[in-house]
């Protein structure tokens, strides 16, 4: 009898089931067939093989900075903003593997590159919220940020109409929970069934803890803000949307 290929999807199956060694050996597998070919998901592979570890109570310092070399390795192939990030995954895991030397060599060189936000055309930016006076906020946040491309919807039925026409630029959505009609959640698994890459930010009064929220990070969402928020963070989302953007380009 073949063996079956490792499976990304059903690696993730395995780990939203709980099925913790199935899913550990699918993301390993995954990992070592692809490291030298695809560093950002080879590295994925290795973190969701130490959260399988990590739920069983054992040590994953090694699939972390396994995790970690590979993030450094994509970074150092290029010389501008966009593999910023790349550094950045790369100082956390290795903080998380407390390999201290390594997490302050990867901070220092995300440091040294610089946005050129003259150069860069900013994506268009949807904003789904019930609240007129939080639209108006973040439409003036953005508008400072350089984002003036934007599009606001108050119910969840509406964003899902409306943004199935605007998937093909490309946005960033910021998403709240609490919509009158349909749940963020719901809201955000219709549009990442359109648009299994669509880059999605919850902004929300919601506690990260609550049912609703992990529902929907579950699915594949880019980042959470917390209300009340700041430009800064906001700002610190929308950099991590544009250089994911970044890589998966490259």
């Amino acid at each position: 009898m073949v063996a079956k290929a490792p499976n990304f999807d059903l690696a993730l199956t395995h780990l939203r089931n709980r099925q913790n060694m199935a899913a550990y050996n699918q993301f390993i597998t995954i990992a070592e067939s692809i490291k030298n070919t695809d560093f950002i998901k080879a590295a994925l592979s290795y973190v969701l093989a130490a959260e399988c570890k990590i739920r069983q109570n054992k040590d994953s310092s090694d699939e972390i900075t396994e995790a970690g070399k590979l993030y450094f390795s994509f970074a150092k192939k290029g010389n501008n903003y966009s593999v910023k990030n790349a550094y950045l995954c790369a100082a956390k895991c290795f903080l998380r593997a407390k390999k201290y030397d390594n997490a302050k060599a990867a901070f220092e060189k995300s440091k040294t590159l610089k946005r050129n936000t003259v150069l860069e055309d900013l994506r268009p930016v949807i904003i789904i919220d019930d609240s007129k006076s939080i639209i108006l906020k973040i439409e003036s946040y953005l508008e400072k940020l350089g984002y003036k491309n934007t599009h606001s919807f108050s119910t969840g039925k509406s964003a899902i109409d409306g943004c199935k026409k605007l998937l093909k630029a490309n946005p960033i959505i910021l998403l709240d929970m609490g919509l009158p009609d349909i749940n963020g959640n719901v809201v955000a698994n219709k549009i990442l069934s359109e648009k299994p890459d669509a880059q999605i930010i919850v902004i929300t009064a919601d506690e990260k803890s609550t049912k609703r929220v992990t529902d929907t990070i579950s699915v594949g969402v880019l980042a959470f803000i917390q209300k009340p928020f700041t430009i800064k963070e906001l700002k610190d989302a929308l950099n991590i949307a544009e250089s994911e953007n970044s890589l998966s380009k490259k």
